[in-house]
């Protein structure tokens, strides 16, 4: 029987890791704060953070938080209305939530000590795949890949893989080839430099394929489809929202109703003024907004007062927002007393970002 010949080359799959990591020891000038960090804490939080926000608009947040709260135990013990107010701008707020679910669990059943265990930390609140392996490689050197949007991108590329990153079939094939381009002995390394290859050179739009060191064994490149590669086989269908807010002034204080949003909606737990949502563009005129009051809330309406109009656009919809500062007299009884805030009570409360930038004073007049 003949034997099989000597392997001379590496394999594409060592070849790529090994480059990688020599770029990322040489080359790689990325600098943030918890590049490097070993706290699976801070990990953890800049992680939760960087979920749906940018680094330049996620790093202010990560240095509050660290500040106001530098241990899980200061997070579990500090008050929800703080912490969503600290987290105000950043949007998801369910991340918030679930953080602070997290951080009060770690701080009960592990006496604040951030657990070490793969399967134990996934299967906390508000931590997935990503995050799970993240912490793991990074905080204890684990061998676990992690798989975000760079990396998705930098694995199609390379290996030009045309399977939809979101279907059930691209999940597991890009799965396996993480797992495989990991290096074992560098986890925490290595998943840094895949991220930050994919954030510098190998980047969504206009990547640097003329300078880049991986040219020579990228298919995408080779075949010209860096421009059309990693594919997704959903289109996000968005929807759009009309909403009207009537901030509710009391007649004989400057008090303003405020509310929580209730769960299962967007902005879950941040505060809003009285809502009205609406099919389409509400064609408010002051008669109908003052029937709309007497019918809703059983008291008048004595003086309404338009605001200039806005809207946000959220990843699956986008929401038009219509405000009125409208005084009334009495206070409605079917409005909690509790609810009636002065306008420096409000400031300290946490709002979308939509309402948030509403400007309004007492003493308005009518239109």
């Amino acid at each position: 029987m003949a034997t099989a010949p000597k392997k001379t080359k590496q394999t594409k799959t060592t070849s790529f890791t090994d480059r990688l990591l020599h770029w990322h020891h040489h080359i790689n000038k990325r600098e943030m704060p918890w590049k490097g960090e070993k706290d699976p804490y801070k990990i953890w939080l800049s992680e939760i953070i960087l979920q749906q926000t940018r680094v330049e608009q996620g790093l202010a947040y990560y240095e509050k938080f660290v500040r106001h709260y530098p241990s899980i135990a200061d997070l579990a013990a500090a008050p929800s209305d703080r912490v969503f107010k600290d987290w105000e701008g950043l949007g998801y707020y369910s991340r918030c939530k679930n953080l602070l679910h997290t951080a009060e669990v770690i701080a009960r059943e592990f006496n604040g000590i951030f657990p070490d265990s793969h399967d134990i930390i996934l299967s906390l609140k508000g931590i997935g795949p990503y995050t799970a392996a993240a912490i793991c490689a990074f905080a204890f050197n684990q061998p676990y890949a992690v798989l975000d949007g760079n990396v998705f991108r930098v694995l199609a590329r390379i290996y030009g893989v045309e399977t939809p990153i979101d279907s059930t079939k691209g999940k597991e094939q890009f799965r396996a080839l993480a797992e495989a381009a990991l290096s074992k002995t560098h986890p925490a390394a290595y998943n840094q430099a895949i991220m930050d290859f994919g954030a510098t050179v190998c980047k969504p739009a206009a990547p640097l394929c003329s300078t880049c060191p991986m040219v020579d064994i990228c298919v995408a490149s080779r075949t010209a489809q860096v421009n059309s590669l990693p594919k997704k086989e959903k289109i996000l269908q968005k929807k759009t929202r009309h909403i009207s807010w009537l901030i509710l002034e009391l007649k004989t204080e400057s008090l303003f109703y405020v509310q929580k949003r209730k769960a299962g909606d967007i902005w879950e737990n941040l505060h809003e003024y009285y809502p009205v949502e609406t099919p389409a563009k509400p064609e408010w005129t002051v008669e109908v907004l003052q029937e709309l009051i007497l019918n809703q809330l059983g008291v008048k309406a004595l003086r309404i007062q338009k605001l200039p109009d806005a809207s946000q656009q959220l990843t699956h919809q986008k929401i038009y927002g219509y405000f009125y500062q409208v005084k009334v007299a009495p206070r409605p009884a079917n409005l909690p007393k509790t609810h009636w805030l002065s306008k420096k009570q409000i400031n300290q409360l946490a709002f979308p970002k939509l309402l948030k930038e509403i400007q309004f004073d007492a003493g308005s007049d009518k239109i």
